[in-house]
């Protein structure tokens, strides 16, 4: 599971940056463009596109004057997202009655996780204050197929220090007019780690704009970064290693309801469904249970495992098996388990399955769902007689 204490850090900083700057009386100045470096330098508002009828997303939109300018000057429906409450206070004070700006205090995960997809996102130096792990998925849902994105973000600090080729945050300095700094914890990453992070998630890059500061002796930089949303989930593949001699067989398990599809996320970054080897001496059905509960902590009965078949396909020379199984009832809610490599488990909409399926788990959501926007290499499934019962429900 992600630490969240670098988040709180930033929060507790971009707090403390707005109360600060609401006790001074700070006037929030307008912006005539959009700005995507620190300098009213490079391309504006056009990064954008056509604006006209769309849905917009300013995340980490801070005192709202870009959000507001693309309402003003470009005609745009703007929602603005900020979690700093009193960052969205001086917003709300100043572009409160806008009409066509909608400001909301929310972190920015949780607003794409629960809010219907839009057509462009947008972020100015938000997005190295959110782990990239947890901020990806969530803009995979929450960008439509085929969405434009855009977001900068800083790539050499004031001291010279250029960007990490590691996803971890590092402390960096959010510099406070007439008091006292505040440090913030940031991800600054090499552009290959960002395209990465991004293709993972569904997300493919158009390009990249190097925004240096005009003076030659500031060493401070920028990238911005134009991508737009996949049409159709792909997947990852697996390790070529040989597995032990009982672990050939392996199940996995489906649970789709009226919040989605379950997936979880293992350490190594790929999305999953639950699942594992069948160990010696058990039921096909009774390895669906015990990996479920030893994954999610949810509970089900070996007798609402529908089992669809058998997925045939090699790796190198290594033939691998896989059993898909529909679990048609279940108690508990999905959540990270102690010592278990896989976590982190969300409800997915089958129209929104991100990028980096483990290649197992997107096979067996194509023998369930042969409809499925998903790519994967072949594998051949040898059905089992009676798998029509597939639509599934909790008891939870």
């Amino acid at each position: 599971m992600h630490s969240t204490e670098p988040e709180a850090a930033n929060a507790r900083a971009w707090v403390q940056y707005g109360h600060h700057h609401l006790q001074r009386g700070t006037e929030i100045p307008e912006v005539d463009r959009i700005s995507w470096g620190f300098w009213p330098t490079g391309p504006g508002a056009e990064v954008l596109g056509d604006l006209a009828g769309l849905r917009v997303l300013d995340l980490a939109s801070g005192l709202g004057r870009h959000a507001a300018h693309l309402v003003r000057e470009h005609g745009a429906t703007v929602d603005a997202v900020e979690a700093s409450a009193s960052q969205h206070t001086r917003a709300v004070a100043r572009y409160g009655d806008m009409p066509g700006l909608t400001l909301i205090h929310a972190d920015a995960v949780e607003h794409l996780q629960r809010s219907a997809p839009y057509d462009v996102i947008y972020s100015i130096h938000g997005f190295g204050y959110i782990n990239p792990h947890r901020l990806l998925p969530a803009l995979r849902h929450g960008l439509k197929p085929g969405g434009r994105l855009a977001f900068s973000v800083l790539h050499t600090n004031f001291r010279g220090r250029g960007p990490s080729s590691s996803v971890a945050p590092r402390t960096e300095t959010l510099p406070l007019a007439d008091g006292e700094d505040q440090i913030v914890e940031m991800w600054v990453l090499t552009p290959k780690l960002w395209e990465d992070l991004c293709v993972d998630n569904g997300i493919l890059l158009d390009g990249i704009d190097v925004l240096d500061a005009p003076e030659e002796d500031n060493p401070v930089a920028v990238r911005l970064y134009r991508a737009r949303s996949r049409t159709s989930a792909s997947s990852r593949p697996r390790t070529a290693r040989p597995p032990e001699p009982n672990a050939a067989l392996g199940v996995g398990a489906i649970l789709y309801g009226p919040r989605g599809l379950l997936l979880g996320r293992h350490r190594r970054g790929t999305l999953e469904i639950p699942g594992g080897t069948v160990e010696p001496g058990e039921s096909l059905e009774h390895a669906v249970v015990r990996e479920l509960l030893e994954e999610t902590g949810c509970r089900a009965r070996e007798e609402d495992v529908v089992l669809l078949g058998v997925l045939v396909d090699q790796v190198g020379p290594v033939v691998r098996t896989t059993v898909p199984a529909v679990v048609t009832r279940w108690d508990g809610n999905a959540a990270t388990q102690p010592n278990e490599t896989v976590g982190d488990w969300l409800w997915f909409q089958l129209d929104r399955i991100p990028d980096g399926l483990f290649i197992p788990s997107a096979q067996c959501l194509t023998a369930w769902r042969p409809g499925l926007a998903i790519d994967h290499p072949f594998a051949r499934l040898y059905p089992f007689a009676g798998k029509a019962r597939q639509s599934t429900t909790s008891r939870s």
